[in-house]
Order: structure tokens, then sequence, then C-alpha cells
């Protein structure tokens, strides 16, 4: 079986659990329900450099990226790096993270926030409004077309933005619809964890032009970034290479300043 299969598995676990332990009307009933949501599409539209600064602790890949960082101190550092939006993973078992990380991040910066999460409910789409969040990712390795529709139906009768990420053209080609604000190209195979920009290049001229495209995975250079944009990408999605750091918020503002 591979990762993401296992990850889905014990992802269904989970959330019936939640479930049970949360009641959707606990979710609805949260201050941040209401708030008005940041829209990370236009912030990649109206921006030269387009980084998407993560923060995770750890991966099924790499055990250990950084333990220790406070995600609300990462999270005003990568504010005044620069960046364009913040992406908090929230999945616990397998990179260390939760749902307060999003909650300590939003408390702390006015950024538009990513959950990265594996979402196969409409109830994770709830929660990640209640807890702050400004754009859901959905990844169409592990949902059906139907099930892209009715999720991203439901993120944007809530104001979020939603980011849709495929692999390959079958995946990019079930996907397609006009719920979706920004198409995310992996350039990570999830089978081996071998990553090749050239997944981002080959499915750049397939993704219209309505959505924003994003690259995610295995960018560490000013190079890739520019030769990405090339093949119209306006977002990038970049985590290790500032997590391993000491500093994430230095790290990614030295960066963008290069870029610039």
């Amino acid at each position: 079986m591979d990762i993401l299969e296992k990850i889905t598995r014990d992802k269904r676990k989970e959330v019936d659990l939640k479930k049970s332990l949360i009641p959707i009307s606990q979710l609805k009933a949260s201050v941040l329900f209401e708030r008005e949501t940041f829209s990370l599409a236009k912030a990649l539209r109206n921006s030269t450099t387009g980084i998407i600064a993560e923060y995770k602790r750890r991966s099924p890949s790499k055990k250990s990226i950084n333990q220790d960082a406070n995600v609300g101190q990462v999270a005003q550092g990568y504010l005044k790096g620069g960046v364009c939006g913040m992406s908090v993973l929230t999945d616990i078992k397998y990179f260390g993270g939760s749902l307060e990380d999003l909650l300590l991040a939003r408390a702390s910066v006015t950024l538009p926030l990513l959950r990265k999460e594996f979402i196969i409910d409409e109830y994770q789409i709830l929660e990640a409004k209640a807890h702050g969040a400004d754009v859901i990712l959905l990844i169409a390795a592990i949902l059906t077309r139907n099930e892209i529709k009715t999720l991203s139906v439901l993120a944007k009768s809530l104001g979020l933005n939603v980011l849709l990420e495929v692999h390959n053209e079958e995946e990019l080609h079930k996907s397609v619809m006009p719920s979706l604000d920004m198409l995310g190209v992996n350039n990570r195979d999830l089978k081996t964890f071998e990553v090749s920009l050239d997944t981002s290049k080959h499915l750049s001229s397939l993704i219209p032009d309505d959505f924003v495209k994003v690259s995610e995975s295995g960018i560490s250079s000013i190079e890739a970034i520019k030769e990405l944009k090339q093949y119209g990408y306006q977002g990038f999605l970049i985590g290790e290479n500032f997590m391993k750091s000491e500093n994430p918020g230095e790290s990614a503002f030295e960066f963008i300043q290069k870029l610039k």
C-alpha cells in the first residue's frame, strides 16, 4: 500500500472519531466561522514573487524537519519576510501538525492561511473555516471527480479559496472545474518520493488560464522559480527549504529578496 492510501485510510478513522466528539454546530459556533477570509489566489496574482511558505515539523519522507519551531513566531517571520501566504500542516500522525497550529498562526498574522490536510469529508472544511483557514487543499489522487466538486463547492460557499493538487495528466483532466481557484502541481511522486520539476513543466500547458498555477515540492532555488515562471506559474509552495533552517522567517526573507 502506498503512503497516500495509508494516510487516507487513517484519516477516515480520525474524521469519524472527531465527528463523534465535536458536533458541526460547535464548529459553526466558532468566533472565526463568520470572519471575512483573505484570498490567496488574489495575493498570488498581484505578487511578483508568489511564495507560499509552509510550517511543518516533519514528514513521512523526512522524519524530523524542525520539531521546536514556534508556529506564531514562524508565521510572523514569514509575514515580515514578504510571503504571499502560509501553509499550515494539520495532520498529526504523519506530519506532527494540528488544528491548534492553524489557530495560533491565525492569531499571529493577517496572511492568507492554507489548511494543508488530507481532506476527504465536508466536516474537515467546516473545521478549517472554524480554525481560521482561508484556503483548503484538495488532493486529486485521493478524491473522485464528484467528491472534488462537492468539497470545492462547499468551500466556496464558506468564502474559502480552493487549491487543488495534481500529480499527473489523468488527475488534472478529472479535476478541472469552475469551483477551484488554484491548480497546484506536486513535483513529488508520492509512490517513490522522487522529485522532478518536469512534472510542473509538462502539465503547465494543460492548465486553463482561469486558474492560478502553483508549483509544489522540491523547489529550493531561485533558478527553479525563474524557470517555472516562464511556464505561467504564479505560486510556489516552499516547505522544507525554510523550515530546516534555524529561523524560517529570515530564510524566507533572504530567499524573497534574491528573487526580487
